[in-house]
């Protein structure tokens, strides 16, 4: 799968294609934030996209550029949640249907919302099952359309428009922190905002746990890890993917890593003093600023907050 099948302009023209679909998010601003760590910081809140992540980007673009007589049969997915929730959604838009494969430890509320999208859910075990053979079989099995949660170049185009919306309304940055899992976000991010910010610093964050894509740059080629154990369970997975890290290991400056514990400190203070909620994975990339992780510091930096869908109970479970 080779990394021209995904361009700067197919980010603008997935952004042609979903306007007025997804909602153009926020970008927040904070005098205490900018206090606290020393920079101008503005912060792309995907946390209030539709179906609550930045996921309805891309798996929007991806369905609505199946012909009709597949929608008619339908998608499917595999997803630990927000891709989950975002294809079902889709799904429902365009008039098609999806069945999606979820961890069988998948947090309750993603589990909740994609049925209340009308997805049908099935499950497997996270720790022993490859999700990607399951879902290629599953789709195979029913004549579904597989939509993969990042390694689909209508995917990293959609996800690509948070970026190019944040730049085109902040106007050149010196940085861009994205939090990376399988590295869709981060190289549909990097596609849109070096084209649009020439010498911006393009820098991913993982958990500490689950540092994949920080060894396969190193390595130069894709490194498997066990399936990590973490708080954010958006960024829990043992391989980039093949057609994202292509784009990455060509376009990032550096990833960086967060602790559990600071996830949970970015995600108190976003409470507390920006009044927005996030998820842990949705809060990873603002914990590396928060920690120091970041050097050096950039003047003007923006923070993909990639998405708040969170229950009440875990919320509490985790800030304890």
């Amino acid at each position: 799968m080779p990394e021209a099948t995904v361009t700067p302009d197919d980010v603008q023209e997935a952004a042609a294609r979903l306007k007025g679909v997804v909602h153009r998010t926020p970008v927040l601003r904070s005098r205490t934030l900018d206090r606290l760590v020393g920079a101008e910081v503005h912060l792309k809140c995907e946390n209030f996209q539709r179906a609550g992540a930045f996921k309805f980007r891309g798996a929007y673009h991806a369905v609505s550029r199946l012909a009709p007589e597949q929608l008619a049969r339908g998608v499917a997915a595999f997803s630990s949640g927000n891709h989950a929730q975002a294809v079902a959604l889709a799904a429902r838009e365009l008039g098609s249907s999806a069945v999606i494969l979820m961890p069988e430890d998948s947090p309750r509320s993603k589990r909740d919302a994609t049925e209340g999208y009308g997805a049908e859910i099935v499950t497997y075990d996270r720790y022993t099952g490859d999700r990607a053979a399951l879902g290629a079989q599953l789709a195979a099995d029913r004549g579904l359309a597989l939509i993969p949660p990042y390694d689909h170049p209508h995917v990293i185009a959609g996800q690509g428009t948070a970026a190019l919306e944040l730049i085109e309304d902040t106007g050149p940055l010196d940085a861009l922190l994205t939090p990376v899992g399988g590295g869709g976000l981060m190289a549909g991010s990097a596609l849109a905002a070096t084209a649009l910010s020439p010498g911006i610093r393009m820098i991913g964050v993982e958990p500490e746990a689950g540092d994949d894509t920080r060894r396969s740059l190193a390595a130069g080629e894709r490194v498997r890890i066990p399936v990590p154990h973490t708080i954010a369970d958006g960024q829990a997975l043992s391989e980039p993917g093949e057609l994202t890290f292509a784009v990455n290991r060509r376009l990032l400056d550096s990833v960086v890593l967060v602790s559990d514990d600071e996830i949970r400190a970015a995600m108190r203070l976003a409470f507390e003093r920006l009044k927005i909620v996030t998820e842990p994975s949705g809060a990873s990339a603002l914990a590396a600023l928060l920690a120091g992780a970041v050097e050096p510091l950039p003047r003007r930096v923006g923070v993909v907050i990639s998405g708040g869908n969170i229950g009440l109970d875990r919320f509490l479970e985790l800030m304890g």
